[in-house]
């Protein structure tokens, strides 16, 4: 099967504005193009700042009713807007793999499948928001923080999404999203069924457009309370001192450079094959990739030949052929920036194991074939920076104190991994780790429990109660 051969995705146009479609008020287009064709596929409006205005007036309207309405009321909205997105969850994997080029079936399970048990996740947290507490002679009460503006990036386009807007609404929040400019075609799938559910005029707009332009627009707006943002440190950066300058509340989930710790007690093929799995992900494009996998010296050259195997059975191709299991790069600005990255690692001394820039890929496609590189400095340009492609820098270390010393030898801090036969030494080593989530011997991912980062990788947590907080002011009444 051949991915051209695949019906491009159906969306509407426009922003999506106090309840009803609206058309923009510039000409400016976004086109949108499947990575693995090279083809455009859609156009969006390039939203303009007098469109961000548009979208906050009327999420500032909204805001009161929504705000009084009963937890109970709010979660019953969440719950219809779960089931109409659930209906749509092959259409959102159709459309993630075509505007991102993420295999079908990881798509399935992952790009559609994770933000349906988040969305769900929240139709149980809206309904049983945080108690009122009472100190000495103060009760103290949760509000929400008001007009929320979300800025989402393009590697899990619906999930990021998600993870804003639920929470938000939940809280009792209104929302204006920007979407990614790269992948922007499955928050038309959302807001559809925000129609189809009956959520009221405003509570969620949608305008599209670029950051520079619409995302600094929401960012720096008078009317927005609370800008939640994920993408580089670069533009979080950015965007903080947007905000700043009206001490707007900032939630930031930034970067990644994560470890992945492999004692010489663990299950060692087990560990690098997750490992592997893991930096490969969405093919490489996911910002709590563990790309540092760091060994103990004494199973090191094992660990090697193990990585480089598997990387090897990753087939590039086709996001539509059921045997493909990594995906091109979302852009041909990506695959460059990823492939000089490579370059770098084997000029500052890496050992190139298997892929590199050589390697055979499709002719057509933003393909960069799986990298493994061995004998990788803690200190050089591919152990420090986000990559954000399918590469892997393997390093070894010589005892638990020379582990955890490489791993937190970075700006970035945002999650990490420890395999040994000791469960007791495993967690002992996560907990000195400074960073936001660590897992022990292949932990579960916990759509319930708090994600974000350290240092440079963010402020502030997602998903679960803790990511319901962000949404919340904290008031004291003294009687």
């Amino acid at each position: 099967m051949n991915s051209a051969a695949e019906p491009a995705p159906t969306y509407r146009t426009g922003f999506h504005i106090g309840g009803r479609w609206v058309s923009p008020l510039g000409t400016d287009e976004i086109s949108v193009e499947n990575p693995a064709t090279e083809q455009v596929i859609g156009r969006v409006p390039a939203g303009t700042a007098a469109d961000v205005d548009r979208a906050v007036a009327a999420a500032r309207a909204a805001f009161p009713g929504w705000a009084a309405l009963a937890p109970t009321e709010r979660a019953a909205h969440l719950e219809r807007l779960h089931r109409r997105l659930t209906a749509r969850a092959g259409e959102i994997a159709h459309t993630v793999a075509c505007e991102l080029g993420t295999p079908l079936k990881i798509a399935a399970r992952v790009q559609a499948g994770l933000p349906l048990t988040v969305l769900d996740s929240y139709v149980t947290l809206a309904a049983s928001p945080p108690e009122e507490e009472t100190v000495g002679n103060s009760l103290v009460v949760r509000e929400p923080v008001g007009v929320v503006g979300a800025i989402t990036p393009w590697n899990y386009p619906l999930h990021q999404v998600v993870a804003k807007v639920a929470p938000a609404l939940a809280a009792g929040c209104t929302v204006v999203l920007k979407p990614a400019e790269l992948t922007p075609l499955v928050a038309y799938l959302l807001f559809d069924a925000v129609d189809e559910a009956g959520l009221p005029p405003g509570v969620v707009n949608l305008v599209t457009g670029t950051g520079p332009v619409a995302g600094a627009a929401l960012a720096a707006h008078p009317g927005v309370d609370m800008v939640s943002f994920t993408g580089s440190t670069a533009t979080g950066t950015q965007i903080s001192r947007l905000a700043a300058d009206r001490i707007a509340r900032v939630s930031l989930e930034l970067g990644g450079k994560s470890a992945n710790i492999i004692f010489e007690d663990a299950d060692l093929a087990g560990a690098v094959k997750v490992g592997v799995g893991n930096a490969f992900l969405n093919s490489g494009q996911t910002c709590t990739a563990w790309t540092r996998m760091l060994v103990h010296r004494s199973r090191y050259d094992e660990a090697v030949d193990l990585a480089g195997k598997a990387a090897g059975g990753y087939r590039l191709g086709d996001p539509f052929d059921p045997a493909t299991r990594l995906g091109p790069l979302v852009s041909a600005g990506q695959r460059e920036r990823v492939r000089g990255y490579v370059e770098r690692g084997l000029a500052e001394g890496a050992r190139l194991v298997t892929g590199g820039l050589d390697a055979p890929v499709p002719d057509t496609g933003y393909f960069v074939a799986p990298t493994v590189l061995a004998d990788v400095d803690p200190d050089s340009t591919v152990a420090q920076e986000e990559i954000f492609g399918p590469v892997l820098a393997v390093i070894p270390f010589d005892d638990d104190d020379h582990a955890v010393a490489i791993a937190n030898n970075s700006k970035y801090g945002l999650a990490g991994a420890v395999w040994s036969g000791d469960q007791d030494r495993a967690v002992a080593v996560a907990r000195r780790l400074r960073t936001g989530a660590v897992d022990v011997n292949g932990g579960a991912f916990n759509p319930l429990a708090p994600f974000g980062g350290y240092k440079q990788s963010g402020v502030g947590r997602e998903l679960g109660a803790h990511g319901l907080a962000e949404f919340l002011e904290v008031k004291s009444i003294q009687r």
